[in-house]
Order: structure tokens, then sequence, then C-alpha cells
């Protein structure tokens, strides 16, 4: 089994696992690929230093960037990806997606016209502003195109 660490055209940092080397140029060439967080194709694999397990026990040493090292809470690129995934994921499973009629649905909710709910969709800068306006909160997030299940 492989580990690559692979990065999409907008610089998404993610882990792909492969039966081999060639598997994954194979799975590439054909378009297989594709980054969990935006469901870009254009992927690229990063350089990484192999893994070598030589001890038996005792922590691992970490490795941090130097940014990191003035803030050693501060979570990684990496983490931050899972965290903004595991949000995605939840969205998704917990909210109704109204689509296009989100500023409709979010009005008929907020005046009592319809059942209060969780729900998700898409508003245009200014609907988003309009929403706003009336006292309605909203919350912007980006979420992917890519696949609905497990991603592993």
């Amino acid at each position: 089994m492989k580990v690559f660490n692979l990065c999409c055209e907008k610089d998404h940092a993610f882990e792909g696992w492969f039966a081999s080397a060639d598997a994954f140029d194979e799975q590439l060439a054909q378009g297989l690929i594709e980054c969990p967080i935006c469901a870009a194709k254009s992927v690229r694999r990063l350089p990484s230093a192999p893994r070598l397990n030589l001890s038996s026990g005792g922590p691992e040493p970490t490795t941090c960037s130097p940014a990191q090292a003035s803030s050693p809470n501060a979570p990684t690129v990496q983490q931050l990806h899972t965290i903004w995934a595991r949000m995605a994921r939840y969205i998704r499973d917990h909210t109704e997606d109204v689509g296009e009629r989100f500023a409709e649905e979010a009005r008929r909710i907020h005046y009592d016209e319809a059942p209060e709910r969780a729900i998700r969709g898409v508003a245009s800068r200014d609907e988003a502003r309009e929403l706003a306006d009336e006292g309605i909160e909203v919350l912007r997030f980006p979420l992917p195109k890519g696949p609905t299940g497990p991603l592993q």
C-alpha cells in the first residue's frame, strides 16, 4: 500500500492510498482521482519522505513549520482541511437542501410560515445581504461537490 501526499489546483492538500505507484498513475490518467474538498480533477503528487519505523515504542518525533514553532498549538493545514471536511459532511447530513430557493425558504422559516429546520442552499451576495438586513442569520460555507459517501 502506498500513501501519497496529493494537492489539487486550488492547493487543497490531502492523502491518497493506492496499491502501487503504477495504480496511482493509472487512476490519475483515467481522471478517477479528485480533491475531496472541491472535486477538482487536476491533482498532483507532492514530494514526501518515506516513513521508517525504527523504534519500538516511545513517542513519535514531531515536526512543524517555522510558523507553527511560534504557536505550538496551532493546527496544521492538513488538520484544518480535515476539520473543514468533517464540518461539510455534518452540514450535508443534518440539513435539508433547498437549492436555489434558499432565500425564500429562509424567510418563510424566519416569519413562521414554514416549520423551523436547518436548511442549506444557494443565495447570491445580494440575497444574503438582504436576509441579514431582515435579521435572518446566514452562514456562508462552501460545500464540496465530491462524493457523498465515505472517502476511504
